[in-house]
């Protein structure tokens, strides 16, 4: 059997995920992912009355990637019609796992009582879940926090209510939603949440390398360990952490000519997915992600203006021109970086 574990009759490939993240895991950053060893990565955060309008921004957010090793789609709202039909349309679409998103401790998101504002109401919360489950059947999944804040710490509850509703695993971020990024998360309040349910248990939060993995796997008793911003500039990461928990030495950090046709690769499928005007907008913000998470240039005033620079860039042979000289030095195959 594949290292890993199951959620429902799906089994997940490695015990180290990547997070959905709003505005960064489209399908060109989850195919990258995969590409590079990640076990499972989700889509966006997916609006579900928006999806079912289909608003095309929201449609393409939930684009299951046709071919990917696994297909997971992350819905959000707070009307269980809406995610009962946003629900069908993921597994419609092809999804494999349907995760349902009740941490999201953003105010426009909450404002709007969803996300972990759904931490509040766990009345409601169980029967959005119900909701969900019963509307198709595909593995449906949770991602919460602790609690809204620290005199309401209720993960341990939501997840007794959600496993008798039907989800199969549940992915607990280490804070409050009052906390939002603040402090550390607190992966030992995890292990409340694994002693409440039979069900696999993914902890999150400041999960940025193997050390960490491995302390918060042994903090919290959890399954799995699932990591997002730690992604921001090295889709490998996981790949590498990976190695670690499964007892090999990580691959080292990629070198200059590796990274680059990393980055390209990335670039080349956004431009695909999105076309070459928004492809190349929507691929700045992880095109200054790679630069800063790189070696190179040391001086970090040279890396803020390395950044500022590409990102002024309006055509994609110039950005792959300029990192290449960044990079590699190839100032007799690239022009010099202009804005």
């Amino acid at each position: 059997m594949t290292p890993g574990f199951d959620i429902g009759e799906v089994r997940i490939g490695g015990r180290v995920l990547a997070a959905p993240m709003t505005g960064l895991t489209d399908l060109p950053f989850r195919r990258l992912l995969f590409r590079l060893g990640a076990a499972y990565a989700a889509t966006e955060m997916v609006a579900c009355a928006e999806l079912a309008r289909g608003r095309p921004d929201v449609v393409r957010r939930a684009a299951v990637g046709e071919g990917l090793p696994l297909m997971v789609v992350q819905l959000v709202g707070r009307e269980a019609a809406w995610l009962a039909e946003g629900a069908r349309l993921a597994a419609e679409a092809g999804a494999q796992i349907i995760d349902l998103n009740m941490g999201c401790p953003a105010r426009e998101v909450t404002g709007g009582l969803s996300g972990s504002a759904l931490m509040r109401d766990l009345d409601h919360a169980e029967a959005l879940i119900c909701a969900a489950v019963a509307a198709s059947d595909r593995p449906v999944t949770l991602k919460m926090r602790l609690g809204w804040d620290g005199s309401s710490r209720n993960a341990p509850e939501l997840a007794r209510r959600a496993e008798r509703a039907g989800i199969k695993a549940i992915t607990v971020h280490g804070r409050t939603r009052m906390q939002f990024f603040q402090g550390a998360a607190d992966w030992a309040a995890v292990a409340e949440v694994k002693a409440a349910t039979r069900l696999p248990v993914i902890v999150n939060g400041d999960i940025t390398g193997a050390a960490q993995a491995l302390q918060a796997l042994a903090l919290s008793g959890a399954d799995a360990v699932m990591i997002g911003r730690g992604l921001y500039g090295r889709p490998w990461l996981a790949a590498q952490i990976e190695a670690v928990l499964a007892g090999k030495a990580a691959p080292p950090e990629p070198a200059a000519p590796e990274r680059l046709a990393i980055v390209i690769a990335h670039l080349q499928g956004s431009l695909a997915f999105y076309g070459d005007g928004l492809g190349l907008k929507v691929f700045r913000k992880h095109l200054a992600r790679y630069i800063a998470r790189a070696p190179w240039p040391a001086p970090a005033e040279a890396r803020r203006q390395a950044m500022s620079d590409l990102c002024r860039l309006e055509r994609a042979t110039q950005v792959e021109q300029a990192l290449a000289r960044l990079w590699l030095g190839a100032a007799d195959e690239a022009p010099a970086i202009a804005a």
